[in-house]
C-alpha cells in the first residue's frame, strides 16, 4: 500500500474546490449566455425621460452591454441605465 504524506493529501484536498469551482463554471456559462433582458426591463425604446443605451456607461458599441446580454439598441434603455 502507497504511503500517503501530508503534502499529498492537502493538495489532493486542494484540486477539490478548484474543480469543483471549473465545473460550476463550465456548466454556468450556457445560463450566462441566455437573453436576460427581461431582468433588466430592456426596452428597445429610450426610457420616458430620454435615457438610452447609447448614452450610458455600460453600453458597447454598436450594439452590446457589459451586463445585458444579446443585442443592444443605441436607442433602447434598461433599469440598468448608468449615465457615461
Amino acid at each position: 500500500m502507497k504511503r500517503v504524506t501530508r503534502k499529498t493529501a492537502l493538495t489532493g484536498l486542494l484540486t477539490i474546490p478548484i474543480a469543483t469551482e471549473i465545473v460550476l463554471t463550465v456548466t454556468a456559462r450556457p445560463a450566462e449566455a441566455q437573453d436576460n433582458k427581461a431582468q433588466y426591463s430592456y426596452q428597445d425604446k429610450p426610457g420616458s425621460d430620454g435615457a438610452k443605451c447609447s448614452q450610458c456607461s455600460l453600453f458597447k458599441a454598436p450594439n452590446a452591454c457589459s451586463l445585458v446580454t444579446g443585442t443592444i439598441s443605441p436607442d433602447g434603455w434598461c433599469t440598468a441605465f448608468t449615465k457615461s
